[in-house]
């Protein structure tokens, strides 16, 4: 399925893969070539630590990868009238005064000082399409919450 991401995502995700395909597959073959060299693998911590973290590595380049081939890259012009995809929202509990601002969006965006609201998320699924003004309610661990949407901006 694709994500949609703002270009500076996709940009970090790319740059991040290139690092790690590059740079990160040759630093770890050091380590666990210097594993290897102190000894007996059975009982090596060093070595096991490093093809831990080896695979760990693959795993996040297989992740972004994916990530990647199918990313559809937001416009950075768009603006929005209701909660999509790249938008900020601003939110109220009911009951609450406090406004909360999320980025609405994969969990691979960072919005420096603002934390991201996945839309397959309870919360997220509910405000999908919803506009500004509008109550939402959806079910969290410890029963029904409503929200209403105050704010959608870019």
């Amino acid at each position: 399925m694709a994500q949609t991401l703002t270009k500076q995502a996709y940009e970090r995700l790319a740059a991040e893969l290139e690092d790690l395909t590059t740079r990160g597959r040759i630093e770890i073959a050091k380590v666990i070539e210097a594993a290897r060299a102190l000894g007996d693998l059975k009982e090596n911590g060093d070595y096991h630590a490093a093809k831990d973290a080896q695979g760990k590595m693959e795993a996040r380049i297989r992740q972004i990868q994916g990530i990647l081939k199918d990313a559809v890259i937001l416009d950075e012009d768009t603006t929005f009238e209701e909660v999509a995809i790249g938008c900020v929202i601003g939110i109220r509990y009911l009951g609450d005064d406090e406004v909360e601002r999320f980025f609405f969006g994969s969990i691979e965006e960072k919005r420096e000082g603002m934390a991201s609201l996945s839309p397959s998320s309870p919360l997220g699924q509910v405000l999908l399409g919803k506009r500004t003004g509008e109550v939402v309610a959806y079910r969290a661990p410890g029963g029904e919450l409503q929200v209403e949407i105050v704010e959608i901006g870019s």
